[in-house]
């Protein structure tokens, strides 16, 4: 048994330290937002925040984020309104959707840390997320307008 810090509540996962917080979230805490896409890292759509930072959930243990702050898609914004979510929304940036909690999650991390990127920078942030779909210009776009507030 684990207490993990998700979401701002402190919650208890049944999970040994070397369970995936990927699993972790996912199977044991059911907050199934956070997707599964290649297991290694590179896919980007497991993407979570683990103390403020984008960080691939499938490459952490459970006893790795023991003392840490995770904030899931769920967790982003209580309504889904937080302004990259509300972009995403206004350009209708998904097609399939499935990479979307961790495109999203990148760029609220890439926001939070630099309100006013450029464009080169949001394709710097978000190339490590893989959308199968190809909708690189949408996201990029989406990232650029909540960068703006408007």
């Amino acid at each position: 048994m684990a207490t993990l810090k998700i979401n701002g509540a402190p919650r208890e996962v049944d999970a040994s330290p070397d369970m995936p917080l990927l699993w972790a979230l996912r199977d044991v805490a059911g907050l199934v937002g956070t997707k599964y896409g290649c297991g290694v890292g590179l896919c980007g759509a497991c993407t979570v925040h683990v103390n403020g930072k984008a960080e691939r959930s499938c490459m952490l243990t459970v006893g790795d984020v023991a003392e840490a702050e995770i904030t899931t898609i769920e967790g982003l914004h209580p309504t889904g309104d937080h302004r990259v979510q509300a972009a995403w929304r206004e350009l209708n940036v998904p097609q399939c959707g499935f990479c979307q909690a961790g495109q999203i999650m990148t760029a609220s991390a890439l926001l939070a840390e630099n309100p006013k990127p450029s464009d080169e920078e949001i394709l710097e942030a978000m190339a490590g997320n893989v959308c199968r779909c190809g909708c690189y210009q949408r996201i990029t776009a989406a990232v650029r307008l909540a960068s703006t507030g408007s």
